[in-house]
């Protein structure tokens, strides 16, 4: 795993939806550039799910690197449990520097070529646990972040921000994402508290790997051209880098490309490549730091 110049020793994280995926990427680099990081999820062991992956096991990988792990198994759509978990986290730690609201309650036919009145109402599940659950974790954690006058809270997305993606409803959840970013930075910024979203393309996770294996037709369209693919470690290296940019707060508010910024810092991915931005083919970020051409 490439290493940064910089270390998160004594720094606390929350990586929401870290059994596997995006999540579990975000979570291991932190870990191993010394943060304790609090792995959420709701799958306890690796053979509770088809895919593999879970708490307790990524909470192990993220002590093998040098940091803390400490698995927390956890449903966002509860809020009792939610609560409980920052209850927790303050009762444990005393601080939260770092939140990543990455859990995101994918729909088995996301990929599946269908318009949404095709597809159940069920799968509005990606606004409760991709939206509101991001919501009201951010909630949680600027009751921390505020009174202690720091703090990073980050939202990954993605280019269906602006480009259609796999359905209405993921381009919705997204989409919400990104505002949310924007307009809790402007409620942050009198308390030193950044908030952005970072957009990444096709990550080479365990479900993107199955996906592409078995849905036909679905590797070369312009969301899922494994050439401009990243690790899931990727966006976890420019978390860091970002964290530790004493200038963040002139990002406050933006959505951001997570291969931009990762040029910023002078990062590749973990096998040496450099992750390509989409901005040309894919589109443009809307929403500019609030620094930098606000609506305030």
């Amino acid at each position: 795993m490439s290493d940064i110049s910089t270390e998160l020793n004594g720094v606390v994280a929350l990586v929401t939806g870290s059994s596997r995926g995006i999540g579990k990427g975000i979570a291991k680099v932190l870990a191993s550039k010394g943060a304790t990081v609090y792995v959420t999820g709701r799958t306890l062991h690796s053979v509770d799910h088809p895919l593999g992956g879970a708490v307790v096991e990524t909470a192990a990988e993220c002590d093998a690197l040098g940091g803390r792990g400490i698995p927390v198994q956890i449903d966002f759509a509860d809020d009792e449990q939610v609560a409980s978990l920052f209850e927790r986290i303050q009762s444990e730690s005393g601080r939260l520097d770092i939140l990543v609201n990455n859990a995101f309650s994918l729909a088995d036919d996301l990929v599946v070529d269908k318009p949404f009145w095709e597809k159940p109402l069920s799968n509005w599940q990606m606004i409760d646990v991709g939206v509101r659950s991001s919501f009201v974790c951010a909630w949680h954690a600027a009751k921390s972040m505020a009174p202690q006058g720091s703090g990073l809270m980050v939202q990954t997305s993605g280019y269906t921000g602006v480009a259609y993606t796999y359905g209405v409803l993921f381009g919705m959840a997204k989409t919400a994402a990104d505002r949310m970013a924007r307009d809790m930075a402007v409620e942050l910024e009198p308390f030193n508290v950044a908030s952005v979203s970072l957009w990444q393309g096709l990550t080479m996770t365990e479900l993107a790997k199955k996906n592409l294996a078995e849905v036909e037709g679905l590797e070369g369209r312009a969301a899922t051209r494994v050439s401009d693919s990243s690790s899931p470690e990727f966006p976890g290296l420019v978390i860091a880098g970002l964290y530790r940019d004493t200038d963040k707060m002139k990002l406050t508010g933006g959505t951001f490309i997570t291969a931009e910024l990762a040029q910023r810092y002078g990062l590749v991915d973990i096998d040496g490549k450099e992750v390509p931005s989409l901005r040309n083919t894919r589109g443009a970020p809307v929403f500019l730091p609030i620094n930098g051409g606000g609506d305030q």
